[in-house]
């Protein structure tokens, strides 16, 4: 895509930006330059245009595309005499209003008060509400009232001691909620199931395709951002094993890195899944773009070479035409996963294709046979063999219970580890559980 284009989608991008967190957009402005000005990131010529456009709208605001140093979005506030925020302002505050869970909400006011932190010089920022958690609050979130003269050195001191003492508070009480959230996944893990995530571009259809593949409600939104908090539901693919499948957080270019460190909840889904499905709008005709940014992501992370599946969604959309054609081309340009999967998750087509490739794609566990003595008051592990395996023979001596029976390895391995007493040794079967 060329630069004047590329910079065009991300203008527009950042108009949708800006209505997902309850803006009216009275007028966009696009400039191209060889090298931003360090004073004012856009010029003097041009920051006149600005002025005069925002005071015809009578806009209380200006949202820059661009991330602003401190030193520019003084500048431009002066000379515009309006609010100015940037593109890492505007996506916290959107994170803010979206976050529910404790930890997001700690993760979001931790990234707005680290971006705040250097901003303080000369602003006299308010900092009444660093007592609490962070809330939706107005364009920018946690940044303050900006443009508002402070009374000097002590107060702008003061302020900075506030914000260091809260940041360690919100570090402890981020570990609390890691800790807990550890429990809950060892306690997850104590039926080990395969847990596949959905990654994409915001907007791309995750939640949808997450609600028609888990029968689940979670919240469906055009609005960017709207799922934070990762969702995670038990799903059985056709050849009857359950697998786990997570709704994480859509990616977007330049998103600020304090919050990709600090989204950890979300992130961590996808950094443990055995099997990543990348989700495409394909109806979006930048989305070979959009999905270069995943990818970039999913580098950062780590799980770049993760088993991983592309899903091109919102194929409803589509004209016949473009659908063969796009078909045609999946299937030439095929990768390691395989040919993409075309679906679209508002009519459910191809839903059910899509349940088998991933079927396939999800490594396997090989199903072994075993012969174990339990005490009938072992019912959990009893229950467990039951939903995983299959009984082939059951005997009751005193107040024990003879078991034959079929599981997967992984089950096997623990209960060997709870020793309890195997009479015959393992046998792989090259088959998954019927």
């Amino acid at each position: 895509m060329p630069a004047g284009e590329q910079g065009r989608e991300s203008l527009l991008e950042l108009v949708e930006l800006a209505r997902s967190a309850g803006a009216e957009i009275a007028g966009t402005v696009f400039q191209m330059r060889a090298a931003a000005d360090p004073a004012t990131l856009v010029g003097r010529g041009k920051l006149d245009e600005i002025r005069a456009e925002a005071t015809a709208h009578k806009a209380p605001l200006i949202i820059f595309d661009s991330n602003l140093s401190p030193v520019q979005q003084r500048n431009i506030e002066e000379a515009t005499e309006c609010r100015v925020i940037d593109r890492t302002q505007l996506i916290l505050d959107i994170f803010a209003r979206h976050a529910r869970s404790r930890e997001g909400q700690l993760q979001v006011e931790l990234a707005q008060l680290n971006y705040m932190l250097p901003r303080l010089t000369g602003k006299g920022t308010a900092m009444s509400r660093l007592g609490g958690k962070s809330g939706a609050g107005g364009a920018g979130g946690g940044a303050g009232r900006i443009g508002v003269r402070g009374p000097g050195e002590k107060k702008l001191e003061t302020d900075r001691r506030r914000i260091r003492d809260r940041l360690r508070k919100i570090q402890t009480s981020m570990d609390a909620v890691r800790k807990q959230r550890a429990l809950r996944r060892e306690a997850r893990n104590a039926v080990p199931l395969g847990t596949i995530a959905l990654v994409g571009y915001t907007n791309a259809g995750k939640s949808t395709l997450f609600n028609a593949l888990s029968r689940a409600e979670v919240l469906v939104s055009p609005r960017m951002f709207a799922t934070l908090d990762p969702t995670i539901r038990e799903l059985r693919l056709p050849s009857n094993r359950r697998v786990l499948v997570s709704d994480t957080v859509g990616f977007i270019r330049d998103l600020p890195k304090g919050l990709l460190t600090a989204f950890r909840a979300t992130l961590e889904e996808v950094q443990e899944a055995a099997l990543i499905l990348h989700v495409s709008d394909v109806s979006n005709p930048h989305h070979d773009e959009l999905d270069e940014e995943v990818d970039k992501i999913l580098r950062e992370l780590g799980v770049d070479g993760r088993p991983r599946l592309r899903v091109l969604n919102k194929m409803d959309r589509l004209t016949p035409e473009d659908r063969k054609a796009i078909t045609n081309g999946a299937e030439r340009s095929a990768g390691a996963g395989g040919a993409p999967v075309l679906v679209s998750a508002l009519t459910s087509a191809g839903i059910e294709e899509l349940l088998r490739r991933m079927d396939a794609e999800m490594p396997t566990d090989p199903v072994v046979t075993l012969s174990i003595r339990l005490p009938l008051a072992e019912g959990r592990t009893l229950a467990l063999i039951h939903a995983l395996g299959r009984v082939l023979h059951t005997e009751i001596d005193d107040s024990h219970m003879q078991l034959d029976a079929e599981v997967p390895a992984s089950i096997a391995k623990r209960l060997r580890l709870k020793e309890y007493a195997v009479e015959e040794p393992f046998r792989a079967l090259s088959r998954n559980i019927e």
